[in-house]
């Protein structure tokens, strides 16, 4: 990856380069490939943040906690939402109360333990979800509209296998642990 690639001079012009700004024409192909993921991963998240709360007054936050609900139809644990999510039991607690107090989610005492809460989507709830969820799709879709069917394959493949290969050296680590 040569530092003056097409498209990091465009980004240097628009100056947008983000966490590309680091990078340095030495630095090896992988590091540079870090920052360019990270900053394409973060400019994103802001474009999908932005529309969410123009087109919903939704933040992203409500919206993954409303996702993760949407998918467990008879509803989560709290603690296993937090999980889901990787945040907090506060923030679990937090985003439950405002969606509760909207109508958007229900939260019921667990008949199998009793020091637990299981939330799940309300009727209403689940149909704002769903009428975001076509628009979050068609977002995404926009978003990456200009790179071929065949090569998100190819990076998701590859991505894919990135991960697997992190998570391999992520427990070995542990089992020497």
């Amino acid at each position: 990856m040569k530092q003056n690639d097409p498209s990091h001079e465009l980004l240097s012009e628009a100056q947008e380069l983000g966490h590309e700004g680091r990078a340095h024409s030495g630095d090896h192909a992988a590091l540079k490939l870090w920052l360019r993921m990270l900053a394409t991963t973060t400019q994103i998240e802001a474009e999908i943040r932005r529309r969410l709360r123009e087109q919903f007054d939704i933040s992203l936050a409500r919206f993954d906690y409303m996702a993760q609900l949407y998918r467990h139809k008879d509803g989560m644990k709290m603690r296993a939402l937090s999980k889901y999510l990787m945040v907090t039991g506060g923030n679990i607690t937090g985003l439950t109360d405002e969606l509760a107090r909207e109508g958007l989610v229900a939260r019921e005492s667990s008949p199998t333990d009793r020091r637990a809460w299981i939330v799940r989507l309300t009727p209403k709830g689940r149909r704002l979800f769903e009428t975001m969820a076509a628009e979050h799709e068609q977002w995404i879709l926009e978003l990456f509209s200009s790179m071929d069917e065949k090569s998100v394959h190819q990076v998701h493949a590859h991505l894919g296998e990135l991960r697997v290969r992190l998570l391999q050296q992520d427990q070995a680590s542990q089992d020497k642990a």
